[in-house]
């Protein structure tokens, strides 16, 4: 399998990308992972698709994350245009004028806000992965499966919420108890691919400056973040993937694919929370081939 690593210069600092099967003929996938400040470490899962359809997949760890980690503070970097800006200058650099793009939660939202606000040429289509085009709904939802978990469990979440406090033992105890029933886990590292237990830096301030102290809880700078009204602003083909028990809730799905005026689909899938292209691979691999295709 043949993959091309590197860095390209961006605001003084470095994006590391890797493109897997770099002279595939068909259009390249671009593929935006979550967070904010997580890492492409995930969408190495994505890799067989390279071959199975000749097609170059692109992906990179969004500055402030992973292998583009940068010393120091730099709160004033940790906002949507930073990252918006970021893709544009990686498309410009890798001359990447025609694309797919993918983008996974956070990254699903930064797809909206790049094809939404800066109207990008060459792009054939798009696959919003468990994501949302609403923080206050995506609040609201998150609370309504926090008030479906254990009384005290719901209670100490809250109780946490309320101090803006989740650091204690407690807090994070139920913090995890959310996570694994909404979103991922647990694992042993023998359990599932290296890529998905693989170490990585700390992106805390990352993702507190940007979001907030949890997943339920925006607050940070992207609290304000409202597109479901500008979703019909997205011209391109758009797929729609998330899980039945995905805290990207299949209300908050309903909604952006109401409001998304061009060609579109949404996959609901049955086995999955918040890591569809995990827990429901090979179906999920199998549609975004088919809708990549579709596409070309």
């Amino acid at each position: 399998m043949e993959i091309k690593e590197g860095y390209i210069d961006y605001l003084g600092y470095k994006t590391y990308y890797r493109i897997v099967n770099p002279n595939g003929k068909k259009t390249p996938l671009v593929l935006l992972h979550g967070g904010p400040g997580s890492t492409h470490n995930s969408h190495e899962l994505f890799d067989p698709l390279a071959y199975d359809d000749d097609r170059p997949l692109v992906m990179y760890d969004q500055i402030g994350c992973g292998k583009s980690s940068v010393e120091g503070s730099h709160k004033e970097l940790w906002r949507k245009e930073t990252w918006a800006n970021e893709l544009i200058n990686l498309r410009e650099k890798l001359n990447l004028k025609e694309i797919h793009l993918l983008g996974h939660s956070w990254g699903g939202m930064l797809a909206i806000i790049y094809l939404c606000d800066y109207a990008p040429e060459g792009v054939k289509s798009v696959t919003l992965s468990s994501t949302l085009s609403s923080a206050s709904l995506w609040r609201k939802e998150t609370h309504r499966l926090i008030n479906l978990l254990d009384t005290r469990v719901k209670n100490t979440l809250l109780k946490a919420e309320a101090e803006n406090d989740f650091d204690s033992p407690k807090a994070k105890k139920a913090v995890n108890y959310y996570y694994h029933k909404y979103v991922f886990g647990p694992f042993k590292k023998n359990e599932v691919p290296e890529c998905l237990t693989r170490k990585k830096p700390s992106s805390k301030e990352t993702y507190e400056t940007s979001w907030g102290k949890s997943e339920f809880d925006p607050t940070g700078t992207l609290r304000d973040y409202e597109y479901t009204d500008k979703l019909k602003n997205i011209k391109c083909p758009v797929m729609l993937c998330s899980g039945v028990n995905d805290e990207s809730t299949p209300l908050q799905n309903k909604i952006m694919y109401e409001n998304i005026t061009s060609s579109k689909k949404w996959h609901l899938y049955p086995n999955s929370r918040h890591m569809t292209y995990f827990e429901d691979n090979e179906s999920y691999m199998k549609n975004l081939k088919e809708f990549l295709n579709e596409n070309e």
